[in-house]
């Protein structure tokens, strides 16, 4: 049946990358998976080609309406929610400080971090009257690093990363593991968006230089499990060789 049978898996930005690779892993490990994006049509198609475990729903990440009534409906469908991954996120506007849009770089905080707010806020309730369950926040080296023209990026992610460690502090208590993965640069759409900018360090690498989305999704989930409970409210560097090493991921 798979390690995540009757598990149900709620995953934001799932119409592609990391998103839609984490879909497919643990639907093959069992799950019953939910899909959020804003394209429709992209999670429609992914969940038709998944089968009957899983579940696509239209929602914005930024209106926390949308989150909160997706997870009641996901609830509905499949009896639980048992992971949440808060992985929707943006790169663009990208811009330097000075002259950024105002309104461009406050939606990309609306998502990267809003929304991962949104996504704890709407879950933790349900989780914990449920006994417990676990919240996987996809971070980024730019949470700790500064770099030109990811103001927004860099802003939002550390915010993010705080926020996994506010939701250990108030859940671990009450059944929750919150944990965060910074995955390193990755091979998504994303990377061309950064390459296309030529603005910073990142965008001059390589696209051989990037991993595989199916590694951060094998990392996602081993952190469902015990193995990863040192790691609680923590956040966990996928470029780190020993933890490479331990999912048995090829350098």
């Amino acid at each position: 049946m798979g390690e995540f049978a009757g598990k149900t898996i709620f995953i934001t930005g799932a119409s592609r990358g990391i998103g839609a690779s984490s879909a497919r892993e643990f639907a093959e490990a069992g799950g019953n998976v939910v899909l959020l994006a804003r394209s429709g049509a992209l999670i429609n198609d992914l969940a038709a080609d998944i089968g009957p475990s899983a579940l696509a729903i239209t929602c914005d990440v930024s209106r926390y309406s949308d989150v909160e009534t997706a997870m009641h409906t996901a609830v509905a469908k499949f009896g639980s929610l048992d992971v949440v991954i808060n992985n929707a996120g943006v790169i663009e506007p990208i811009s330097a400080l000075a002259t950024s849009d105002p309104d461009a770089w406050g939606q990309a905080i609306d998502i990267n971090l809003k929304g991962v707010y949104y996504g704890m806020r709407a879950a933790m309730p349900i989780m914990q009257a449920a006994g417990g369950g676990t919240i996987l926040t996809i971070s980024s080296g730019a949470a700790h690093t500064a770099l030109e023209g990811w103001s927004h990026y860099c802003a939002s992610k550390a915010g993010a990363a705080m926020l996994t460690r506010c939701a250990h502090l108030e859940g671990a208590g009450k059944g929750i593991r919150a944990l965060g993965l910074s995955p390193g640069t990755v091979a998504t759409e994303m990377q061309r968006e950064i390459k296309a900018s030529a603005i910073n360090p990142v965008s001059l690498m390589d696209w051989e230089d990037h991993i595989p989305p199916a590694w951060v999704a094998k990392a996602l989930i081993w952190m469902c499990t015990p193995d990863a409970d040192e790691f609680l409210g923590q956040e966990i560097a996928l470029r780190d060789e020993d933890i490479r090493a331990r999912l048995e991921l090829a350098s």
